[in-house]
């Protein structure tokens, strides 16, 4: 990833206390070319998504066509999956997406956007909505409803 993504997400993970931590854990793009068997690239990439899962984890697919929620609907959800005890894991699809696995393993689908964000800043976006999530969990006053 480019400094400034690295950047970004490191800006707002940071700010996270242990008890709301977020890892990011990369899984290799398959290199692609014009005869590339894109099908195939796609299943590759979210084989190693899933080998990355820990057991009963809440696994959310971000999709363009996902539920869409504003930042108070996203804190209820998220406040709700950690009083449950639910590690939560966002799988995010590289350039041609999630495979049907992926996607039907996905207990829920969530949106950032109905525009389609580069993988990139798709990074920085989640990091900072959940510090926000976060923030608006602990009064913080750095959301502003």
């Amino acid at each position: 990833m480019p400094s400034w993504v690295e950047q970004g997400v490191l800006e707002y993970t940071r700010r996270l206390p242990a008890d709301f931590a977020v890892l990011v854990q990369e899984v290799a793009m398959e290199k692609r070319s014009k005869s590339s068997n894109i099908a195939r690239c796609v299943n590759k990439e979210s084989s190693a998504l899933i080998a990355k899962l820990g057991p009963g984890d809440h696994v959310v697919a971000m999709e363009v066509d996902g539920k869409a929620m504003d930042t108070d609907a996203l804190a209820r959800r998220i406040n709700q999956l950690r009083q449950e005890g639910q590690n939560l894991s966002l799988l995010v699809g590289g350039p041609d997406g999630l495979s049907s696995e992926c996607r039907t393993l996905a207990r829920e689908h969530w949106s950032l956007s109905a525009l389609t964000l580069p993988h990139p800043l798709v990074r920085v976006v989640l990091a900072e909505q959940l510090y926000r999530v976060w923030t608006v969990l602990n009064g913080h006053p750095y959301h502003r409803s």
